[in-house]
């Protein structure tokens, strides 16, 4: 009788100094979770088992598990072990804290629909943001996790860019990730603007909500090496399936 498959665990993102370590780890399991398959077991290894496998001290990995346990991903029952929780968010909070790598891994396992890409006239909202671009290719997606509706983003680049960015390469990737790694730009800064609003008539019907709910409205700006505006993007959250945390480190 064979002995049964003890779940693969994703390596830890690639060490970073300037990141906690506990954080890094915490990240790697939120991936594991987020990501496992109906075969997987709900049961994680024990705490020394997963200090091996990633390399860590064992307090380490209890701080980890104590953060996840916090946002309801695993349940841990004395003597008997640590679990995935059965009533898991929907979907983990967005953590703003680390690499760019670090915070785009954590949209893993989420599908992305396509459903607008075309050229059209630069928005006067936007002109002073693209100064002697009279066209932009504008880019229309919904994320869903786990099938349910999770955000609509609508970003704006500049056409020379787009035409280095397919449709197929954003149901794979967030588009920051592909400016940097398909388009090839020196990703220098993003400004980031969240604010609660109520959703206009066509984001909830595409969100599936009433009309007029609440929902976290993201406005970005995306920044090269030499100042350029490289994409205007704005995100409309489901505020029921989103959260939203920023960290500040002041050591």
């Amino acid at each position: 009788m064979s002995a049964p498959r003890r779940p693969q665990l994703p390596a830890p993102p690639p060490r970073t100094p300037q990141l906690p370590l506990w954080y890094q780890v915490t990240e790697a399991l939120r991936a594991r979770i987020l990501t496992r398959t109906p075969a997987d077991p709900l049961r994680l290894p024990t705490e020394a088992r997963l200090a091996e496998e990633y390399g860590v001290a064992v307090s380490t990995i209890r701080q980890a598990l104590t953060t996840l346990e916090s946002e309801g991903l695993i349940t841990r029952r004395r003597r008997h072990g640590t679990f995935i929780a059965d009533d898991a968010p929907a979907h983990p909070p967005i953590h703003v804290l680390g690499t760019l790598d670090t915070i785009l891994s954590q949209q893993a396992g989420d599908d992305v629909e396509v459903l607008r890409r075309e050229p059209v006239p630069t928005p006067a909202l936007l002109a002073a943001h693209f100064p002697d671009v009279p066209d932009l290719v504008v880019y229309e997606r919904l994320r869903r996790h786990h099938g349910e509706p999770l955000s609509h983003a609508e970003n704006h680049l500049r056409p020379e860019h787009a035409v280095r960015i397919t449709e197929a390469d954003l149901r794979t990737a967030p588009m920051t990730k592909l400016l940097r790694d398909h388009a090839k730009l020196p990703i220098a800064r993003i400004d980031n603007i969240v604010e609660a609003c109520a959703a206009p008539p066509a984001i909830a019907t595409l969100l599936g909500i009433p009309l007029a709910s609440p929902v976290l409205r993201s406005t970005n700006l995306t920044y090269a090496a030499d100042g350029t505006v490289v994409d205007a993007a704005v995100i409309h959250y489901r505020a029921d399936r989103f959260q939203y945390t920023v960290s500040l480190d002041l050591t």
